[in-house]
């Protein structure tokens, strides 16, 4: 089944976006960051629709795809802006865990809206994976330096929540629509909503203070989430959402690899248990 090897690359690609993302918006406004980022995935985005030749069905589009597409990038805008407001404050393996819990609230919906089953593996993966979150969270809550508080831990779940939401809109908008093309038409709802917040906040002003190495990594970034979607978009279209979301969210494996590798972060014993069980339970779902 094709679809698979795109989540899985979906996964790849996602998780050396955390990393890249963290270095690029060190010493840069998130929100800033965020709609910079969004011009490289939209440029990126349709660069692949005028690749594959799909946007000749642009006047195809039905109302109603039209609509869940842009529900979607709406959604996708407010994990953005959690999601790297989160990576800011918190360290890349204290935010991850979190953000991928998104998988347990997507099976949830993908159930109630899409009518998608629910097999005892899942009910299985779901425990696992919110144990596996809990015992991640708690241990690092307490080495968490005071002046930054909690306030990482509520952008991630927030993120968690907006992400959980794209996937259902997401499935529901790429089903009629080229997934190229889908893709690329959310990335414009995206970046009028970060750009949106740029100005509404005054952020623009920091842009000139931007450091050339801050300018790559949030180039970096923004192609691999480019890449990420791309993938994980063209498996929504062939494949169960229930299915897709898990692979992706193993893209956490990656991160954490990475983050050890190029930011030196390291996990406890117990977070480590709690990253065994949010894999085995992402496994589960897949049975």
């Amino acid at each position: 089944m094709v679809w698979i090897a795109f989540a899985c690359g979906s996964a790849f690609f996602a998780g050396i976006t955390a990393v890249l993302a963290k270095i690029g918006i060190e010493h840069v406004n998130s929100t800033l960051a965020t709609a910079l980022r969004t011009v490289v995935v939209l440029a990126f985005s349709w660069l692949m629709v005028f690749v594959v030749g799909s946007q000749n069905t642009i006047g195809q589009i039905t109302g109603g795809t039209l609509l869940f597409l842009v529900l979607s990038g709406l959604s996708t805008g407010a994990s953005w802006l959690c999601y790297f407001k989160a990576l800011q404050l918190g360290d890349v393996n204290k935010v991850a865990p979190i953000d991928k819990s998104s998988t347990v609230l997507s099976i949830l919906l993908a159930f109630v809206f899409l009518g998608e089953p629910v097999s005892l593996p899942q009910v299985l993966g779901v425990l696992g994976i919110g144990t596996g979150t809990l015992l991640m969270i708690a241990k690092k809550q307490g080495t968490q330096p005071a002046a930054q508080g909690r306030g990482w831990l509520v952008y991630a779940f927030l993120s968690a929540l907006f992400a959980s939401l794209t996937s259902i809109f997401g499935k529901i908008g790429v089903e009629n629509v080229e997934s190229n093309l889908g893709t690329a038409l959310r990335t414009v709802v995206v970046l009028v909503m970060a750009w949106g917040m740029v100005f509404l906040t005054g952020a623009q002003k920091g842009i000139g203070q931007i450091s050339r190495k801050s300018w790559l990594f949030l180039l970096l970034s923004g192609i691999t989430t480019g890449l990420s979607w791309l993938c994980y978009y063209r498996a929504l279209q062939d494949g169960l959402a229930s299915v897709v979301v898990p692979i992706d969210k193993l893209s956490i494996l990656v991160t954490i690899l990475f983050s050890g590798l190029v930011l030196h972060e390291k996990l406890t014993t117990r977070a480590a248990v709690g990253l065994v069980l949010i894999l085995a339970g992402t496994g589960a779902m897949l049975l």
